[in-house]
């Protein structure tokens, strides 16, 4: 993949983008880590190929290859009843999950039953602190007013949800018994050298040079600055396109046999694999195309920030964008989707 026929400075001048990361990969490697704008409006701090931005829902992209490697493990199985390995915490069961039970699976692909209460899971309110995540699943935190339950027949419908994630987070948790930004660390970040990611709740004075303010769409820093997820599966991920990168190129490898987190071929394809009623949604992906042609992606969307991830896992292509400014559209009506577009 390669940029075509686009000046990205007065694009980011046209749509008021402070900053932009992005990283390309062609033939299976990082091909270009180009790297625009400043991470502070109206100061002097350029971003540069190690400036980390908030990734958002590609959170969920690294919570599901961290499943994977548990399966692969045997620490849990994709297919089985979520409450079978959750300890601290059950999805409560009512007449829907009678019928059919909440999986793994199909809380990755959002076809788990769960829906988010209405104004659930914003960022960080520094005054009620981080929810603890058992307090939030039972409704007893201003981050999710409503306990967690399942309200549609499971595998029957699409339904987005952070609520899903905030599970499978409590899930690997129970099983490690460790937070979940360590247990990334450990498995995915270490292994894969990916450096510049962190779970991080509160920055330091000694960091935050290397972390991109959030923006509005007018180009002015948000009122938080660093906009904070305190729900590490579903959306807490910092990160830079390089470092995410590295992931893809993982997957690429792991499809080859060769991967480094001992991946096996088979558990990498099941996150193409869309076995709920939906044929766009893989696991904490969402899938175009078919066969060797496939094409996955991931997108993050938050307060200050938007970004998005695009591979041909197949064909050894693929580009991270990241930008510290939320335009108020979908990433494909704005400036992503112009990259995106001059890409194709």
């Amino acid at each position: 993949m390669q940029l075509k026929n686009i000046d990205i400075k007065e694009r980011m001048k046209f749509y008021n983008v402070s900053g932009l990361s992005l990283t390309l990969i062609n033939d299976g490697q990082i091909s270009d880590s180009s790297s625009f704008g400043v991470l502070e409006a109206g100061t002097s701090e350029k971003v540069d190929d190690n400036s980390i931005f908030n990734a958002c829902s590609i959170s969920k992209f690294l919570t599901s290859i961290l499943v994977l490697k548990l399966s692969d493990q045997g620490l849990l199985d994709i297919n089985d009843n979520v409450n079978n390995g959750l300890t601290s915490w059950k999805v409560p069961e009512n007449e829907l999950t009678q019928t059919k039970k909440v999986t793994i699976r199909n809380l990755l692909s959002h076809e788990s039953g769960i829906v988010d209460p209405k104004g659930s899971f914003s960022n960080l309110n520094t005054t009620d602190g981080v929810p603890n995540m058992i307090d939030l699943l039972m409704g007893k935190t201003t981050y999710c007013n409503n306990s967690i339950e399942v309200k549609y027949l499971p595998e029957t419908d699409f339904q987005y949800s952070d609520a899903g994630f905030c599970i499978i987070q409590q899930l690997i948790e129970d099983i490690y018994e460790m937070p979940f930004g360590e247990i990334m660390k450990e498995i995915i970040f270490a292994p894969l050298q990916m450096n510049n990611s962190t779970y991080e709740i509160v920055f330091s004075d000694a960091i935050k040079g290397k972390f991109s303010c959030g923006h509005n769409k007018d180009g002015n820093v948000v009122n938080e600055k660093y906009p904070i997820y305190p729900y590490a599966a579903a959306s807490g991920l910092w990160t830079t396109p390089t470092d995410i990168g590295k992931l893809v190129l993982e997957l690429m490898s792991s499809l080859q046999g060769k991967s480094k987190l001992g991946l096996s071929i088979n558990s990498v394809k099941e996150l193409f694999n869309s076995k709920g009623c939906k044929g766009w949604n893989g696991l904490g992906m969402f899938l175009d195309g078919s066969e060797k042609e496939i094409e996955v992606s991931s997108l993050g969307w938050g307060v200050g920030f938007q970004c998005m991830m695009v591979a041909f896992p197949y064909l050894g292509k693929g580009a991270i964008i990241m930008t510290n400014t939320d335009l108020g559209v979908h990433q494909l009506k704005g400036m992503i989707g112009e990259i995106y577009s001059s890409l194709k």
